[in-house]
Formats: C-alpha cells, sequence, structure tokens
C-alpha cells in the first residue's frame, strides 16, 4: 500500500489518525539514532532514509539517477512495516537482530527479507530500533551495497 506524499508530514498526515502518534515516535527514533549522513524523505510510497547522490554518485542501479535506500518506514493496511537494507544485505546484522528481538519484545519476530512488521502499535521494541539504526554508517552501507551489486 502505497501513500502519495510530498514530505514526511505529508505522508504522516495521510495515515490513520490511530497510528500517527506512534508511527512519527518511530520515525523520530529512527532519525535520532542514525549515524551521519543518511537524509530522509519520502520515495517509494513511504518514508525512509537513503544515502544521497551527493555522496554517492551512482546512486540506486534499479532506479538510475536516484539516492540508494538504505531504510523505509511505511504504514500498511494491518501494520507498520520498517525496511532495512542492511539486514538484508549483511548476515551478521540480521542475526544480531534475531538474537536480541526476544530481549526486547513478547511477540513473536514477524520479518521478511528486510522488512519487519508490527502488527501492535503498543509494542514495538523502541530501543532495540534505535540501536539497529546505529549499527550500520553510510559509508559501510555504500561498500556492502556495491560489494554486493558487483557479484
Amino acid at each position: 500500500m502505497q501513500i502519495p506524499a510530498s514530505s514526511v508530514e505529508d505522508y504522516i498526515s495521510k495515515i490513520p489518525e490511530e497510528r500517527q502518534e506512534v508511527f512519527t515516535k518511530l520515525f523520530d527514533t529512527i532519525t535520532e539514532n542514525l549515524p551521519n549522513g543518511f537524509t530522509k524523505g519520502v520515495s517509494y510510497g513511504m518514508v525512509g532514509w537513503d544515502v544521497p547522490l551527493e555522496t554517492f554518485p551512482a546512486g540506486y542501479h534499479c532506479t538510475p539517477g536516484s539516492p540508494l535506500p538504505f531504510m523505509g518506514l511505511a504504514s500498511q493496511k494491518n501494520f507498520i512495516a520498517l525496511y532495512h537494507m542492511g539486514i538484508y544485505a549483511k548476515p551478521d546484522l540480521l542475526d544480531w537482530f534475531v538474537a536480541e528481538f526476544p530481549k526486547h519484545s513478547k511477540r513473536k519476530l514477524d520479518m521478511g527479507k528486510s522488512c519487519i512488521r508490527f502488527k501492535k502499535m503498543d509494542e514495538i521494541p523502541f530501543e532495540l530500533i534505535a540501536e539497529l539504526s546505529n549499527k550500520m554508517t553510510v559509508d559501510e552501507w555504500i561498500n556492502i551495497y556495491e560489494t554486493n551489486f558487483k557479484k
């Protein structure tokens, strides 16, 4: 489910009112904990954080001329989805997250390759998401992306 929006604020205003406060808290948690160099904005029908073209001129190979995506946050019909490309591309980070999740949540981890789904708004492990957000720098993400893309 994509929400057409021109800014983060516009996106948040279009999600269901009962989710806006939690969504904003999750967005702020990620923004405050990401290493310097990522930029926030709206793309692919969600809010997200990218490596800007000024830092990585090659950009995203799937959408030439666009910034390299890193994390995304979307309000879906039945859940909030957090997309983290680093988890998908770096097995050690995925293993760390899977091992840490039960220490921060009573819920079973609901996750795809890069998507973490939160169905219960009052059970989002904000401290864990803050720690996850801080685990990868722009330079490390570019290096991992280039290494995997060249294969």
